[in-house]
């Protein structure tokens, strides 16, 4: 999901100016020097593929038609995205036109095969609905299978993953799982998750929302499931509230470089996570958050003190 506006992190890049920005990030001046320095990756535990640990998310900034120059920036995302090792990308039929610009991207780049594809269907469907739905973000994304399909926004219960799991059966999805971005929705996506153990699930954590490590983090590694994570800048308030401050002197140990980079490392750095997926529509955005999956994470002990920072800050 996007989490930036044109008064955050593009002030917070600018302000850096274009040296400090090409020393943050090594893939700046070319595109191959990205894909030499691949990120890391990490274990879907319910099968040991590997997932690189940084993807994109396309709420918002991949809903538009007929922009050339949001096209072009957007191919770009996703090029840099590929030559640097990374291939998750998430979106949903709930985000505008997402799908339909994700499939043209996809068919234009012959990308399909290089990427790992995550959508989702709404919980409050009925089974033919849902289906329904299921068959039209394949032809939207124009693939015949993604690799992971959510039900989204979890809040009920009782929520029986039946129907998902029958798509796995027939091919058309390889993994399943779920999602929540509200924390009036933990208690009711928890028991779900303990019960149904699906392969993925996807919720919102960051440095300013640490809500998740109470209960969810901790039940997705009993469950075997990998953690997607989303809204990892709180919906862009971790750039307000950094607004005008230097990294610091700490973020060295970890080699975070950018405010981006220091938020992501601090979630990548939770032994449960497998991914992070910020909303991206710049391709200096992707270099940034590429970043954050490369080097050292911060430690227990360098964890507590990010927050104990954090919670310094007025």
């Amino acid at each position: 999901m996007r989490s930036r506006t044109p008064t955050s992190r593009r002030t917070f890049l600018a302000a850096g100016s274009a040296a400090a920005l090409a020393a943050a990030l090594p893939g700046c001046a070319s595109l191959a020097q990205t894909a030499a320095a691949p990120i890391a990756t990490r274990p879907i535990p319910r099968s040991g593929e590997r997932l690189p640990i940084v993807g994109i998310g396309t709420a918002i900034v991949f809903d538009f038609v007929n922009d050339s120059e949001k096209t072009a920036a957007r191919r770009e995302v996703i090029e840099t995205l590929l030559a640097g090792g990374g291939k998750l990308i998430d979106t949903a039929p709930a985000y505008g036109r997402a799908e339909d610009r994700v499939g043209d991207l996809l068919v234009d780049l012959d990308a399909r095969e290089r990427l790992f594809l995550a959508t989702k269907y709404a919980i409050s469907l009925d089974r033919a609905g849902a289906t329904a739905s299921m068959r039209a973000s394949l032809r939207r994304l124009r693939t015949s299978r993604v690799d992971l399909m959510q039900a989204w926004n979890v809040g009920d219960a009782n929520y029986d993953f039946g129907l998902p799991r029958d798509w796995q059966r027939q091919g058309l999805c390889r993994y399943v799982g779920m999602t929540t971005s509200f924390l009036r929705q933990y208690e009711a996506f928890g028991k779900v998750l303990a019960r149904e153990k699906p392969d993925v699930v996807q919720l919102n954590y960051s440095l300013g929302d640490r809500e998740a490590e109470n209960v969810l983090l901790p039940a997705a590694a009993d469950a075997g499931a990998a953690v997607l994570v989303n809204l990892p800048f709180g919906r862009n308030s971790l750039f307000k509230k950094a607004a005008g401050r230097s990294l610091p002197d700490f973020a060295a140990e970890f080699s975070a470089k950018t405010w981006a980079q220091f938020f992501l490392k601090f979630i990548l750095s939770h032994p449960a996570v497998t991914a992070v997926i910020p909303g991206t529509d710049k391709p200096e955005y992707m270099l940034d958050n590429l970043q954050a999956g490369r080097g050292r994470l911060p430690d227990a002990a360098l964890r507590r003190r990010m927050v104990e920072y954090w919670n310094s800050l007025p």
